[in-house]
C-alpha cells in the first residue's frame, strides 16, 4: 500500500467510528467463533468457605425492605466482576436467620430453590406455602409472587438458581414488592404438591430431548425422598452403570421445570467415572451429598457436599466419585433446545489432567 492509502484508511475508520457504525471485516473472527468462547470459567465454590461467611452474614446483615435478600452471589472471575456464576446463569447462597422473614416480591427472571441444609422455612408462591427440607427443589417462576418464612429458630441455606443475566441480556428485567412483607398463604401448606407431587411425569431419565413448554410446572416442590427413590430405580435397572441421571420435569408435558432453565440430579457410582461430555449452554452444579473431583478442560476441582462448581458453555467435563455422589445441576438447555442451538458431544477418551484448582 501506499502512504496515500494508508492515510485514506486511517480518516476512513476514524469517519466509521465517529458515526457509531463498525467494519465487519475487523471483527468477524471475534463474532462467528468455531466453538462458543464463554467468558465466565470453570471455577469451584467451596461450603467450607462460604458457610462460615453465610453465618456472619446473619449476624450482621438484616432482612428488611431495602435489601429484601441476604444473599452471597457466586461471581465469575471471568466476567469481570459481574455478580453472575455463568454468562447466562445466577447462583447464590441464600441465608435466612431462625424465625426471619425475606419479603416478598415478584421478578420476570424465573428462579429455582435447592436447598442445602437447615428446617423450618416455607417459600411461599402465589399463596401457596411449600415447607422446604434438605435436598428439596423449589421453583418460583417469572412473574410469581414469592416470600421466604421461618418457624425455626435455625437457620437454613439454599442454592438459588436464576436466569437472571439472560433476561438481562433480552432487557426483559421487571421488579415489583408485595404490598405487604409477607403474601397471605392460600389454605393449607403444599398445595402443588397435594394436587402433583405423585403425578407420573415429574421425572425423565437423564434429560429431556423432545418436549417444550412455554408454562411453568404445576408443581412447585420436588421432594428429595422421590429424587433419590428415581434414581435408586435407575441404579437397580442398571447396577453397572457408572452413573445416573435424572431431570426433574412438568407433569403436565414432560417439559423442564421452567421454560429457561432445566433442573437435574446425577448419581455417580463410588469408584466410577463419567465420560467426557461437552454442550452447548452452562451448567452449576451443587453437590448433595459424597464425595469426589470432576475434570473441566483439564482442570481437577475436588468437592464435598455443598460445594458448587460451574461449566461454562462446551467445556469438556467428566465426574469421578470417591464415595457415592448425587449432584444437583442447573442448566440454561431449554432455551438453546427452543432455538435449535443446542449441541452435546461425547468425548472418547478420559481428558489429560492439567492443572488442580485450589480454592480460595
Amino acid at each position: 500500500m501506499t502512504v496515500e492509502t494508508d492515510q485514506a484508511l486511517d480518516a476512513f475508520y476514524r469517519d466509521v467510528d465517529a458515526v457509531g457504525l463498525a467494519p465487519l471485516w475487523t471483527v468477524t473472527d471475534q463474532l462467528l467463533t468455531p466453538v462458543p468462547r464463554p467468558k465466565s470459567v470453570p471455577w469451584l465454590w467451596s461450603a467450607e468457605t462460604y458457610r462460615p461467611l453465610a453465618a456472619r452474614a446473619i449476624q450482621l446483615i438484616p432482612v428488611e425492605r431495602g435489601g429484601e435478600r441476604r444473599v452471597l452471589s457466586l461471581r465469575n472471575p471471568g466476567l469481570g466482576g459481574r455478580p453472575y456464576a455463568a454468562g447466562t446463569l445466577w447462583g447464590a447462597v441464600q441465608c435466612l436467620g431462625g424465625r426471619e422473614t425475606a419479603p416478598a416480591h415478584r421478578h420476570t427472571p424465573g428462579a429455582i430453590r435447592f436447598v442445602l441444609e437447615g428446617e423450618g422455612v416455607f417459600t411461599t408462591v402465589n399463596g401457596d406455602a411449600c415447607d422446604m427440607r434438605p435436598g428439596d427443589l423449589v421453583l418460583t417462576p417469572g412473574w410469581a409472587w414469592h416470600d421466604h418464612s421461618s418457624t425455626s429458630d435455625a437457620s437454613m441455606l439454599w442454592f438459588d438458581g436464576l436466569d437472571l443475566p439472560m433476561i438481562e441480556a433480552l432487557d426483559g428485567v421487571f421488579f415489583q414488592p408485595h404490598p405487604e412483607n409477607s403474601q397471605p398463604v392460600d389454605g393449607a401448606h403444599n398445595r402443588s404438591e397435594a394436587a402433583y407431587g405423585t403425578a407420573e411425569g415429574r421425572f425423565t431419565d437423564d434429560q429431556v430431548t423432545g418436549a417444550l413448554d412455554p408454562a411453568p410446572s404445576p408443581l412447585l416442590i420436588y421432594r428429595w425422598a422421590d429424587t433419590a427413590a428415581e434414581l435408586d430405580r435407575r441404579v437397580a435397572a442398571d447396577p453397572d452403570a457408572p452413573t445416573v441421571a435424572v431431570e426433574y420435569t412438568n407433569p403436565r408435558s414432560g417439559a423442564s421445570v421452567l421454560p429457561t432453565l432445566a433442573c437435574g440430579m446425577r448419581r455417580v457410582i463410588g469408584g466410577r467415572s463419567t465420560a467426557p461430555r461437552r454442550r452447548s449452554g452452562n451448567q452449576i452444579f451443587v453437590v448433595h451429598r459424597g464425595t469426589g473431583h470432576s475434570v473441566i478442560d483439564g482442570q481437577r476441582f475436588a468437592w464435598a457436599p455443598g460445594d458448587m462448581f460451574v461449566v461454562p458453555s462446551w467445556s469438556a467435563v467428566e465426574h469421578h466419585a470417591e464415595q457415592a455422589a448425587d449432584v444437583f445441576v442447573l442448566s440454561d438447555t431449554p432455551v438453546l433446545r427452543a432455538l435449535g442451538i443446542y449441541r452435546e458431544q461425547t468425548l472418547t477418551a478420559p481428558q489429560e489432567v492439567t492443572s488442580t484448582f485450589v480454592p480460595q
